[in-house]
């Protein structure tokens, strides 16, 4: 027997499958890669020897006024590890420039206090000026180009008026963004709803290069580093992070040269290949990746990748947060099926994108073709089954209800973590 740890919110789940029925067990090599120091020092070493040559000090000096773009509570940047160095440089450079540290909180919901202090410290929350960006309050944000897409380009006012403009972040594998990090520091980081909306279109999110580790030719990074380069952000400290959300190596200065080295370096550890099962179990990572269903569509992604046409995909997440957004759940609650919902998807024009509707397009996508079972806390059982799924209260149940559809000597294929890996056909 194979025994597995499947991460659900704070907890690892037990998973024990015959031998001879798992095909593929996906997963990064990122545990490999052995850190050349503590998480303080890779982070110092990457910004003492920045991509482009030019230091943070160095951008600071003649600056009036800085904004760090920071990650929300949404994403496990170590921010202790990051900002107060970049805050120390800033200063150094300029011991009289003025910061604001704006979180990032793209089309999520605003970031409160308490993860606020959890993310960065007592220290920076009682001392730093911050401002949570908010894409719905149109006051707050600004014009300041018109994408390739056509979409208008309108940011935060503190990130647009900044004097220098930075932001810190980590890299991943992104499901439809290819990447995380660098350039979506801005869009859809600090962008204004109507932006978000418009990079998110049906018609990009269709398209084959919108998916896990692809950059070229994905229609999604082009609005991207063009919404970058707009907004002239200057400088970036990205990350890439461990299975225990821990800094393992460290990428700063020029935004587009630090990102692309960062995706590079990346791919060598995450990518994998298919093998193709009739039940693919999965999670998000664990918290705080799964604390809702808007989230875990991205470990589902992984699993679509290698599971047979009409396969049973099998997720872990303990969803503390419920849905994670009405639009995402009223669409998949109230539409006939599946694929009667993506015909209306692709219907639906540029200008008029509505909130989530990237989300519930790629969920729909992977229900034409999936059976999704989710494991997760008892309260979400309507929920899961009012948005087209099965619910599980365990992985043993789980496994059963599976084997039903696909029958008992179905394989498996493993990806314990599905954020972590990029799947390649």
């Amino acid at each position: 027997m194979m025994n597995f740890k499947i991460p659900c919110g704070q907890q690892k789940l037990d998973l024990t499958l015959p031998d001879e029925q798992v095909v593929g067990v996906l997963e990064s090599n990122i545990g490999t890669m052995k850190a050349t120091g503590t998480e303080d020092e890779i982070v110092q070493a990457a910004m003492a020897k920045p991509y482009g040559g030019v230091k943070l000090s160095a951008l600071a000096r003649g600056k009036k006024t800085c904004t760090i773009i920071c990650s929300d509570h949404t994403r496990p940047v170590p921010s202790k590890h990051i900002i107060p160095f970049m805050l120390k440089e800033l200063r150094e450079g300029n011991p009289n420039i003025d910061i604001t540290l704006l979180i990032a909180t793209g089309f999520h919901r605003l970031s409160v206090e308490k993860e606020m202090r959890a993310k960065f410290g007592d220290d920076i929350v009682d001392h730093e000026k911050i401002v949570v960006h908010d894409s719905a309050d149109a006051d707050a944000n600004v014009k300041i180009g018109v994408l390739p897409s056509g979409a208008d380009c309108i940011i935060d006012k503190v990130a647009a008026n900044a004097d220098l403009l930075v932001s810190e972040g980590f890299i991943e594998p992104h499901f439809f963004a290819g990447f995380s990090g660098g350039r979506k520091s801005i869009l859809p980081g600090v962008c204004d709803r109507k932006t978000v909306m418009g990079n998110h279109c049906s018609k990009f999110i269709d398209s084959p290069y919108a998916r896990t580790g692809i950059l070229e030719g994905n229609p999604l990074h082009k609005d991207m580093v063009a919404a970058a380069k707009m907004a002239n952000l200057a400088y970036i400290v990205n990350v890439v992070i461990d299975e225990d959300k821990k800094v393992v190596a460290a990428f700063a200065g020029d935004p587009f040269e630090a990102h692309l080295s960062g995706c590079k370096f990346l791919s060598g550890y995450c990518q994998v290949k298919a093998v193709p099962a009739d039940i693919s179990i999965t999670s998000n990572g664990g918290a705080p990746l799964d604390q809702n269903m808007y989230q875990c569509v991205k470990g589902m992604t992984a699993a679509e990748a290698t599971t047979k046409e009409g396969g049973v995909i099998i997720i872990c997440a303990e969803c503390a947060d419920g849905t994670g957004g009405d639009g995402f759940y009223n669409a998949l609650k109230n539409c006939e099926s599946p694929q009667a919902l993506m015909d209306e998807i692709l219907k639906v024009p540029q200008g008029e994108t509505q909130p989530d509707q990237w989300e519930y397009q790629i969920q729909s996508r992977i229900l034409i073709h999936h059976p999704v079972i989710y494991v997760s806390r008892p309260e979400m059982k309507q929920t899961i089954e009012e948005m087209k799924m099965h619910y599980a209260p365990n992985l043993d149940e789980a496994v059963k209800m599976a084997k039903e559809i696909r029958g008992d000597d179905a394989t498996f294929t493993v990806i314990p973590n599905g954020i972590s890996v990029i799947v390649r056909a």
